[in-house]
């Protein structure tokens, strides 16, 4: 991996974000373990923007295994075995205020800098003592936002095959409770949801991707209902949101099945959503308008006089974390790139009585759209 986090933070010197800095704090943690593969729980990462002007310099608080790379990664003395490890192509700067550190070392290494920090991470707390802390070294702070979350949106093959290994798991522990029987009259939704969780851990999942929804009858209606002790009954609809993490990177996929025979009412919203979310699929494309593809499926569900009961976007990526760029909604702004992982999870919500939602992960790429979780979208009677 030491080759493509070199590029991911080449990549990050080279974005249009960063064209009047010299250099670029990270901070956020998912966004350290994109650009080092560090994993552990303080640290942060120095990225050059510009090349800077001792680059043979050292520092005695350094651990130095590449001092070709003018990056650093800085963390704590807890981490010193796990970022030699984790990010065996950079030098360490051992501090437990990584942040302050690393602006130090780029005031030692660059009088008069500017340097980027992350605008939408920094505490305000933080942000003031950093403040000071450049005044005193005589740099320059220019915060950014989302620069290293732009570059996370197109996946590499790398990630794609984490994403498609989380999928295939979350596929496999749903089949194996639809065929031990265990989403059934008599058993609560806790159980239902401990009971697919503790599949995907058997299964090899690293952890789940989130709170596991289960949501029986009428909270079916509740997007993001939390399971509770309520207890699966003959007629409900039961929706199950869900997903698995595999090396670092997220699953999502949602079915809503049906408890004996379905009523009419259910079939009907049923048949509406998976016709919106084969809509919202078929949409989606390399380059294709975020907003455009949320409304393929709007659209088709508004048509039926549902619209007021769709209440959330259409989608969101998936990767580092479960919800991540790019939204897709009404409001999106922007493009699908090549590579994007992306959720398609329309709904249809009618309180006091049920509730579906069908959601898959797929990537995109310039062959089309590709389902990376495969259970069927069909109506299933449990």
């Amino acid at each position: 991996m030491s080759n493509t986090n070199a590029r991911r933070r080449a990549a990050l010197a080279g974005s249009p974000a960063l064209t009047d800095v010299d250099a670029v704090i990270v901070t956020d943690l998912n966004n350290v373990r994109y650009l080092t593969g560090f994993t552990g729980s303080n640290g942060a990462a120095l990225v050059w923007v510009t090349e800077p002007a001792d680059p043979d310099q050292t520092s005695p608080d350094q651990t130095s295994p590449d001092q070709t790379s003018t990056d650093r990664i800085s963390t704590d003395g807890r981490y010193l075995t796990q970022v030699a490890e984790q990010s065996a192509d950079m030098t360490a700067i051992i501090a437990r205020d990584c942040q302050s550190a690393l602006l130090r070392f780029v005031a030692d290494r660059e009088p008069g800098a500017r340097v980027a920090i992350e605008g939408h991470v920094v505490t305000v707390a933080a942000y003031e003592g950093l403040t000071e802390l450049s005044s005193e070294l005589g740099v320059q702070l220019v915060p950014v936002v989302d620069a290293v979350e732009q570059l996370r949106v197109a996946k590499d093959s790398n990630e794609v095959e984490l994403i498609t290994s989380a999928c295939a798991l979350g596929d496999a522990a749903l089949a194996d409770l639809i065929a031990r029987g265990a989403i059934s009259p008599g058993r609560t939704e806790r159980q239902v949801a401990r009971d697919l969780e503790w599949a995907m851990f058997a299964l090899g999942a690293d952890a789940v991707a989130f709170e596991t929804i289960v949501a029986a009858g009428a909270w079916s209606a509740v997007p993001h209902h939390r399971p509770t002790d309520a207890v699966l009954a003959a007629g409900d609809l039961v929706k199950i949101d869900f997903g698995a993490v595999v090396g670092g990177y997220h699953s999502d996929m949602t079915r809503t099945f049906v408890l004996d025979e379905p009523a009419a009412w259910q079939v009907e919203i049923y048949d509406i959503v998976a016709a919106a979310q084969q809509a919202g699929r078929d949409a989606l494309a390399v380059g294709a308008d975020l907003a455009a593809i949320d409304g393929a499926a709007r659209t088709l569900i508004a048509d039926a006089g549902y619209g007021e009961y769709y209440v959330h976007g259409l989608g969101h990526g998936v990767g580092l974390q479960i919800h991540e760029a790019p939204g897709i909604g009404a409001a999106a702004s922007g493009t699908l790139p090549d590579g994007a992982t992306v959720t398609v999870e329309p709904g249809i919500y009618l309180p006091g009585r049920g509730g579906v939602r069908i959601e898959d992960t797929l990537v995109v790429t310039d062959g089309g759209a590709t389902s990376l979780t495969t259970t069927s979208r069909s109506l299933t009677v449990l």
